[in-house]
């Protein structure tokens, strides 16, 4: 085995697979010193990004007006503040224009442009496990171009000379340590002659408010089963510093150096060692949030400890139990919110969810299968859109797709996981025992060391870890929460109602709508809501809008920007939106809303990022439709809901609402591509007498479905076609 460590912290350099084409001794180096300090690679990249900068800036200098007369015309320049690039529109932007007539049209600095490209492509990740933390974390400690000290002594240890440096993450770096004096032969231990020194900077994402966040959680974890003992800590100059036991190879480096395969059996005893790793860590209150084979590492080679399997990194750590009140803590979506690494993160963590135990699991899952295998079928995506489409293949591979070329027990185990509740405790004794009939007997000879996994098994008993894969503990069958063939359905939500009128039209093609809206005004009932599928639209009327007034328009392009603008002109305001394939929309406008101020974006991805900076100016999402792949979102001031969340799923989010649903929201838009599903849910201001609401996934237009709802005083209020599962 290989006797040093590299690459083991989260946040690697994007270009990891380069790099690890060299690794090896021969091409590990040891820092150039500098005076008294190591000169750090990031230093001297800093420096010649200087330089091209200022090349750059002296062939982009702008050109200034040589008159004043030339000043006073450039500053008249006409603005425009909505733009069809970034899709964005807004009854408000359109009032800025034709009356303040000033804004933000500015040329971009074109050194800050290249530096953010470069950012850019950094950021991209890697075809071997693209990002770590929340995607710019691993940019933190590359930035810094403080002089590393050549000496450490914090916290009252002996005084350490830092040597050859281990490898570095996304908030710090780890250096060899050897005690300058004293000391002695053991290999591990606040008296050992060589240690791990984990340094971080002060300016780091992690030091926001102080020492490094980590540092809290070795308090809480450090010297437990399968996590090293922090001996020392303390601030020299500008970095925190941990002093930790030196630790041998990462399970990526053993991965490597065995040829890129690993047997059936060595998996398997990391498997279950890992279990009961997580199952120690999950006991006291956190999940890792970063599980993968760099985060593994085994202990020194040539001493007691070579065949000891240590979890690492806990700067992604989080709670999964409040520390006051000892309860699970509460459910949560944040699409724009990614933590881990994009190779093996939990699904769950790609949609922006809450972390908790599941997570573990199920990037453990992917890390046994690619230490068995050697690959996974989503390496190798690169671009802005990375995260996205290795979410949605994940979701897309079936467990018998992706362990088909390895032993039951790994498809076994993913299944579980895979459909473990939010807050499900894990039967850790289950899940080591999938994986006893692959390891042998005797555990002298085992390549792991499995005395943690054996200890779980004797305390819990045999019983528990002999359940069927498809039952509860109660013996009742097991409800999946993930698995399902992926589906395109209509998708509709119904809520209890007085009893009132209404109508619904579908398949209609263009040259019909109008007769269909024109009939239906007769009756005395106005759009509600509408919605599209093969080029042919939905369309619900009904008597209880409470509009005074309506229009609409057909148009080819999706939202059409100078109609929309028009009809706000007049009091107008966008009450149902709907999208096409081919790209064109319905859009409807109504007179007698309660909305102020209106706002839209048109997105090819959902911009959930634009939505959240709305809910702070006080807008909330009343309508939204897909046209294609792009998403057109709708928000409105004095929307009367008092919180609002999404779900966004590349199945359907069923637990998602439920657990929304028991909080007191309800669903108030829906929207899918053929990817993706989104809800809107909203706590409304005003609590209806009855909160009663129930959704439907059909593959036909639910028209049989309607009728019945209707005689349990349940009615259309929102319809959408797109993905789903079946």
């Amino acid at each position: 085995m290989p006797e040093l460590r590299s690459g083991v912290r989260r946040g690697r350099d994007p270009t990891v697979d380069q790099r690890r084409k060299t690794r090896g001794r021969g091409a590990k180096k040891s820092e150039p010193l500098v005076g008294n300090y190591i000169r750090t690679r990031a230093a001297v990249a800093k420096e010649a990004a200087k330089a091209d900068a200022a090349e750059i800036g002296a062939k982009t200098r702008p050109v200034r007006p040589r008159t004043r007369l030339a000043s006073r015309n450039r500053a008249k320049a006409p603005v425009i503040v909505i733009s069809e690039r970034d899709g964005e529109s807004g009854r408000e932007q359109f009032k800025e224009v034709s009356e303040k007539g000033e804004g933000g049209d500015r040329i971009a600095n074109p050194v800050e442009e290249v530096r953010a490209e470069s950012r850019r492509k950094e950021m991209m990740g890697d075809d071997s496990g693209g990002l770590s933390a929340n995607k710019a974390g691993g940019q933190e400690e590359e930035g810094s171009t403080a002089p590393f000290p050549e000496r450490v002594q914090v916290g009252g240890s002996p005084v350490y000379k830092i040597e050859r440096k281990l490898g570095k993450g996304g908030f710090g770096q780890v250096f060899v340590g050897r005690r300058v004096s004293g000391g002695n032969e053991r290999t591990t231990g606040p008296g050992a002659m060589e240690v791990a020194l984990k340094f971080e900077h002060r300016s780091s994402k992690g030091c926001n408010y102080g020492p490094p966040y980590e540092w809290q959680v070795y308090n809480t974890l450090g010297g437990s089963h399968g996590v090293p003992r922090v001996h020392y800590k303390g601030r020299q100059g500008d970095y925190y510093v941990m002093v930790m036991d030196m630790l041998g190879p990462s399970l990526w480096d053993t991965w490597n150096s065995s040829g890129q395969a690993m047997s059936s059996e060595m998996v398997a005893c990391i498997a279950v060692e890992s279990i009961s790793i997580l199952e120690k860590m999950h006991s006291r209150g956190y999940v890792h949030g970063d599980v993968k084979p760099e985060n593994f590492l085994l202990g020194q080679p040539s001493t007691p400890q070579e065949k000891k399997l240590f979890l690492v990194d806990l700067g992604l750590a989080t709670r999964w139990r409040d520390s006051a009140s000892g309860q699970h803590v509460e459910y949560d979506q944040r699409p724009d919110v990614f933590r881990g690494t994009v190779r093996y993160a939990s699904v769950h963590a790609h949609l922006g969810r809450t972390a908790s135990r599941r997570d573990d699991l199920e990037s453990l899952a992917y890390t046994l299968i690619f230490l068995h295998r050697g690959r996974l079928p989503w390496q190798g995506y690169q671009g802005d859109n990375k995260s996205f489409l290795v979410c949605k293949k994940k979701m897309a591979t079936s467990p018998e797709m992706l362990c088909c070329f390895c032993p039951p027990p790994f498809k076994q185990f993913l299944e579980i996981v895979v459909n473990m509740k939010f807050d499900e405790e894990p039967n850790y004794s289950k899940l080591i025992s999938l994986f006893e009939g692959l390891i042998g007997p005797n555990p002298a000879i085992r390549p792991i060391n499995t005395d943690g996994a054996q200890k779980i098994i004797y305390q819990v008993g045999q019983k528990r870890g002999r359940l069927t894969i498809e039952e509860e503990d109660d013996g009742q069958p097991r409800k999946k929460v993930r698995l399902g063939v992926p589906a395109t359905q209509w998708i509709s939500v119904y809520n209890a109602r007085m009893p009132m009128k209404q109508r619904y039209h579908y398949n209609v093609a263009d040259a019909r709508l109008a007769q269909h809206v024109e009939r239906g005004n007769d009756d005395g009932l106005m759009i509600s809501c509408v919605a599209s599928c093969s080029n042919l639209w939905a369309l619900i009327m009904d008597a209880g809008t409470g509009f005074s007034s309506q229009v609409y328009e057909l148009s080819p392009y999706f939202l059409h920007k100078e109609w929309i603008m028009e009809q706000w002109e007049k009091n107008y305001y966008i009450s149902s939106i709907a999208g096409a394939t081919n790209g064109s929309s319905l859009v409807v406008m109504s007179k007698g809303t309660q909305y102020t101020q209106q706002s839209y974006k048109v997105s090819d991805s959902f911009p959930f990022k634009w939505i959240n900076k709305k809910w702070r100016e006080g807008f909330h999402v009343t309508s939204m439709a897909t046209a294609g792949s792009r998403w057109g979102i709708v928000m409105s001031r004095n929307a009367g809901f008092s919180d609002q969340v999404v779900e966004l799923d590349f199945l359907y989010p069923s637990e998602g609402i439920h657990r929304r649903w028991d909080s007191g929201y309800r669903i108030t838009s829906t929207a899918a591509t053929w990817d993706q599903a989104a809800l809107i849910l909203s706590v409304p201001k005003r609590k209806p007498g009855d909160e009663t609401q129930e959704t439907l996934r059909t593959s036909q237009f639910p028209s049989t479905h309607v009728k019945e709802k209707w005689a349990k005083n349940l009615y259309l209020a929102s319809l959408c076609y797109g993905r789903t599962v079946s």
